[in-house]
This record gives C-alpha cells, structure tokens and sequence, in this order.
C-alpha cells in the first residue's frame, strides 16, 4: 500500500465527509435505491473509517519506537566485530580458525566475500563465452546477522586462547550483547503484528472492491450525475473532489 500516503487515507475521509455534507444539502432530491449510498450508510462509514485511521495511528508509535531502539543497537555492531576479529588475530589460533571467523564477521557486517566486477569485467567474460553470475553475499537482515553473531560467539567459547583483556570483548559481554540485540529484534517483530492488522482492517475499509470508501464515493458521484446531470452545478460540486486508491 505504499502508493498512497497516511495523509492520503485521512484526506479520503474528509472528502467523504465534505461529500456526504452536500449529498445532505441536496434534500429529496438525494434518494438513491442503493443502501450504501445513502446519507446514514455515509456517516457510518465516515465513522468506520476514521476508527480504522486511529488503530493504525495508535499501533505506530510502539512499532516505530521498536524500530529506533534496535537501530540504535546494531549500529556499533560492525565496528565492535571487527574488533572482535583483530582481537582473535592477535593470538596463535589456527588459519582455519581465523578463516572462519572472518567468514562468519562478513555476514555480520554485509561485506562481500569477493569484490563486484565491474561492467567492463563482466563485458570481457561475456566476450569469452563465460556465464556472469553473482550472488550477493550480503547478509544484512536483522535476523541473519543475529544468527550468525550466535555463530561467532559459539566459535570463540570454543577456542581457548581466545582471552582479551577488553572487557567489551569478552565472551560473556558479547553474550550479553546477542541477548539485547535478539530482545530488541523480538520486540520490532511483536509490535509489527498489531500494526500490519491495523493496516489490513483500514485497507478493507477505504479499499475494498464494492463496499470501501472509494467505491462508494465513486458511486455516490455517478449518483448525483445521473439525478442532476453532467453539467450541473451539483455534480461540479461533487466531482472536484479526489479520492484516491491503495495499489
């Protein structure tokens, strides 16, 4: 529903209700057969719909202030792991040890195993006959880089000499570290389903094909255009006002 704006929703709603204000100006001569055109099915729905508004607008800030909190703390994440990484270098571990750490910190921090070709590399293998195919080694979703920070930690409780004197280094400090970052990831996850329902119930309100607001504001116009006519300084009242529609 990116298409339309949070503003967009609310103007849909005020020019409804600047809609149903001239559909009741219009007196007895405003009498369609359709029920949901009505005057009262209006105000009702004018009234559903500001209600759908509202539960959306209620869920975002705990949903939005989830989302701040864990940004804040994956920030440092990168520079910290690659201090992690040095401080593990520093010692006698094995190549293969090293190796894998280093495999495991790429993925934390989203760096490419490989450096990208650039256009022209990928022009002259394509010269040659050669397939170009890459795959991005990005791993960079909250949830990727927690797994693999699980991994990292796992890996340096396994390896002796693995012993700064750093105390934001240490095993129980990165462990401690995990747990917040899995908490505030938790916690984004948990406020996102009140909102996403929030989001749905709005968008079957204003959206939904035959029964939203925008139909029935579409039908409300054709309404008043059938009963006064196209050129008529009643439908040129109705007609200039917008609604717009979720893709």
């Amino acid at each position: 529903m990116a298409s339309t704006t949070e503003t967009g929703h609310a103007k849909n709603v005020t020019n409804l209700d600047e809609l149903t204000s001239y559909a009741t100006g219009y007196g007895i001569a405003y009498n369609p057969s359709k029920v949901s055109i009505k005057v009262p099915a209006l105000q009702a729905l004018s009234t559903s719909a500001k209600n759908a508004i509202n539960a959306v607008n209620a869920a975002e800030p705990a949903y939005k202030n989830a989302v701040a909190a864990r940004e804040a703390a994956f920030a440092p994440l990168s520079k910290l792991i690659t201090r992690v990484m040095n401080a593990l270098k520093a010692t006698d571990t094995t190549v293969e040890v090293d190796a894998s750490a280093k495999t495991l910190v790429r993925k934390i921090q989203g760096v490419r195993a490989t450096a990208k070709k650039t256009e022209e590399e990928k022009k002259a293998l394509a010269a040659e006959g050669k397939e170009v195919v890459e795959i991005s080694s990005s791993q960079m979703s909250y949830d990727s880089r927690l797994d693999n920070l699980d991994k990292l930690i796992k890996l340096l409780i396994s390896v002796a000499l693995y012993a700064p004197n750093e105390a934001d280094l240490k095993v129980t400090a990165l462990t401690t570290l995990y747990t917040d970052l899995k908490a505030k990831n938790t916690a984004v996850v948990t406020a996102t389903t009140p909102l996403s329902n929030a989001r749905i119930a709005r968008n079957d309100v204003l959206y939904k094909d035959v029964t939203g607001l925008y139909d029935i504001a579409i039908d409300v116009k054709t309404y008043v255009k059938s009963v006064f006519g196209a050129t008529s300084p009643q439908y040129k009242q109705v007609s200039g006002l917008k609604f717009t529609k979720a893709r």
